[in-house]
């Protein structure tokens, strides 16, 4: 028996992960689930207000990265989903800044608005006139 080629052993993976998540999709959702080409499928599904909406759904196996010499740096599956947490976390650290400056700003407005109105009211009660008489 010939050696099968590396694009071989992968469609091989690809296909068995993709029939198994056929089988799995048809049987919890009872609904067709369709090849629209060789790495994917796609499935009809409904939105919370009964609208018909299309999932479609890619399987890969890369290869990895070219390091220049004709071949590829294998891809890490491990180190790309560490990659991946970082990123979330720098995001999440990020928007959390972001709220944190939002709210001093809105708190900073408020207290300015809130000085004003007291310095507004002592203005309308004759406070101002009150200060320049007794200073005189």
């Amino acid at each position: 028996m010939a050696e099968k080629s590396k694009a071989a052993l992968e469609t091989a993976i690809r296909n068995d992960i993709l029939n198994a998540i056929t089988e799995l999709l048809k049987e919890k959702y009872d609904t067709d689930v369709m090849p629209v080409s060789a790495s994917e499928i796609t499935m009809p599904t409904l939105d919370e207000e009964g609208n018909e909406k299309f999932a479609v759904i890619k399987v890969s196996i890369p290869r990895g990265s070219r390091n220049g010499a004709g071949g590829y740096d294998a891809y890490d599956g491990y180190a790309a989903a560490e990659d991946y947490k970082l990123d979330l976390e720098e995001k999440s650290a990020k928007r959390a800044a972001s709220e944190a400056k939002k709210e001093a700003k809105r708190k900073a407005d408020e207290a300015k608005r809130a000085a004003k109105k007291v310095v507004k009211e002592l203005n309308e009660k004759g406070f101002d006139k009150m200060v320049h008489e007794v200073a005189e």
